[in-house]
């Protein structure tokens, strides 16, 4: 692995030390973790209209009101949850944003149900593999492909809400379902990124 100062990383986390953090230890790493794919799909949501860097300096604040995404907690909140949450300065004070939070916890669990893990249906999108672009440094990336349509269409379906292709392909990048790494990129060429 390099040394931090020759690391080359993709421009768009160049801004701010948590971007880089996240960059270099979450981005694009694959994640089979049931409650960190949660996470990640709920805070992606959170997301629509703002900045992922918004999300990221809140983060603390949305593990501690979602008690660590445990979905089965998230699940059973209440409408005095929400006007309690509504009051947290600490996350993205947006209603309509918890309420689907809640709504995609209980959504979640029937797909675990269903599927065994939450895991196993989201991967089945790709066959168990993540998708590895090619992309340089300075090109630019999909906003949504295909997959994040598909995937956004069956999550509708079964009454998610704030799971749009846009949201979806950036969870799909998150989670490491795809690998949009710049080529440059010292990641590309860590054997030690593996999977969570």
């Amino acid at each position: 692995m390099p040394c931090e100062s020759d690391k080359k990383r993709c421009l768009w986390c160049e801004g701010s030390d948590i971007y880089r953090a996240y960059h270099d230890e979450e981005w694009g790493i694959p994640c089979h973790d049931d409650t960190l794919l949660f996470e990640f799909l709920t805070l992606e949501g959170a997301q629509a209209g703002l900045t992922w860097l918004s999300i990221l300096k809140r983060r603390e604040g949305y593990r501690r009101i979602f008690s660590d995404f445990d979905a089965r907690v998230v699940a059973n909140l209440g409408d005095a949850d929400v006007e309690r949450i509504m009051g947290d300065p600490g996350i993205i004070r947006n209603r309509a944003k918890i309420k689907s939070a809640i709504n995609n916890a209980a959504r979640f669990l029937e797909i675990q149900a269903e599927f065994g893990s939450f895991d196993k249906y989201i991967w089945g999108f790709v066959g168990g593999k993540p998708i590895i672009n090619n992309f340089h440094a300075g090109d630019s990336i999909p906003s949504e492909t295909d997959i994040s349509r598909a995937i956004s269409k069956d999550l509708r379906k079964r009454g998610f809400s704030f799971v749009g292709p846009t949201i979806c392909y950036a969870f799909m990048q998150a989670v490491g379902i795809v690998n949009d790494h710049y080529i440059e990129c010292w990641t590309r060429s860590d054997a030690g990124r593996g999977s969570v």
